[in-house]
């Protein structure tokens, strides 16, 4: 197997040589400015590594909305859907050209039907939870496209 895979020209994306190799510690991500960006951006930059000095800026504009999906008997809401969008884009320093972008979206859900202390735990696990699945998602599309922009 590992040899039909080198015949065809397979390179492991962070590997030696592989498209994404030079993206770890080479990003600079968007300063945070609430509590979404600031879980967003702590989970990038766990996958990208952190720098003040990289070759590229990464930019993103998180998006979120709530809505109620399970209604109980007296017409209370005992369960939420939080959804959220993040567009980004990736800009080369040097030249202040855009080089790649791209929109992650992504939902999870919540339960209202505790105590209000454990509603609103729940409610900002939930974002929490979200803001990962948006960076995993970036990191994912961003190391998917590597080989065409990256050089």
């Amino acid at each position: 197997m590992p040899l039909a895979l080198a015949a065809c020209g397979f390179t492991p994306a962070y590997g030696p040589k592989g498209p994404a190799s030079g993206l770890v510690d080479q990003i600079r991500i968007g300063d945070p400015t609430d509590k979404n960006s600031f879980d967003l951006v702590e989970r990038l930059e766990e996958r990208l590594g952190r720098t003040s000095a990289g070759r590229y800026d990464l930019s993103y504009t998180i998006t979120t909305d709530t809505s109620g999906v399970g209604i109980a008997t007296d017409n209370s809401t005992t369960r939420y859907q939080l959804y959220g969008s993040a567009d980004w884009s990736l800009t080369e320093r040097a030249t202040a050209t855009r080089v790649t972008g791209g929109k992650a979206t992504g939902f999870t859900s919540y339960s209202a039907t505790a105590s209000t202390v454990a509603a609103l735990s729940g409610e900002e696990n939930a974002a929490l939870r979200l803001m990962h699945i948006l960076a995993d998602e970036i990191v994912t599309q961003l190391v998917a496209t590597a080989g065409i922009w990256a050089k």
